[in-house]
């Protein structure tokens, strides 16, 4: 009569543990984690006046690390010509983005861009292609997708830089 017991005791006592713990399984991460954090967006500017024109396009992507900091990288394609030049630059930036309070936002932004530059002389063409950096720090009012402000190039040097003055206003948009 022991032995009868005994066996279903035994059976019990190594089965139950592995039916209990065989209930415990890995709770599902959400799919596409990481994408659910990322925002696409860019900027896009056309200009012209008389004799002149200038394009740009640059997509860019950032990781919202939470609801104040974000990061990531652009891409920029600008063309421009005027009366006696034309100037193609392409290249690559980090941006950074910080937001206080949902209605600000201040950013950084490393930029590298590729200049291939050609003027019209009397005597000839001058073909100049060089690397041009910049450092943006900027503030704009934010709006849900849309920020619009200002930017400072910390970086400018009035002599040996593509841009004309170190301000310039920018318009973003991420969604």
């Amino acid at each position: 009569m022991k032995k009868c017991l005994f066996i279903p005791f035994i059976i019990l006592f190594f089965l139950f543990p592995a039916l209990s713990f065989g209930q415990i399984g890995v709770q599902a991460q959400p799919e596409n984690s990481f994408w659910d954090h990322v925002r696409f967006g860019g900027g896009l500017g056309i200009g012209f006046g008389n004799g002149y024109f200038s394009g740009t396009i640059s997509p860019s992507a950032v990781y919202d690390f939470n609801r104040y900091f974000s990061m990531g990288p652009a891409l920029q394609f600008s063309y421009q010509s005027g009366n006696n030049f034309n100037t193609t630059l392409y290249g690559a930036s980090l941006i950074t983005l910080f937001n206080p309070i949902p209605e600000i936002q201040l950013s950084a932004e490393l930029e590298q861009l590729r200049v291939n530059q050609t003027i019209e002389l009397e005597g000839g063409n001058f073909e100049d292609d060089f690397w041009n950096t910049a450092l943006f720090t900027g503030v704009g009012y934010r709006n849900g997708n849309i920020t619009i402000g200002v930017r400072y190039n910390v970086l400018f040097k009035d002599e040996e830089d593509i841009y004309t003055t170190a301000w310039a206003p920018f318009v973003r948009f991420y969604f």
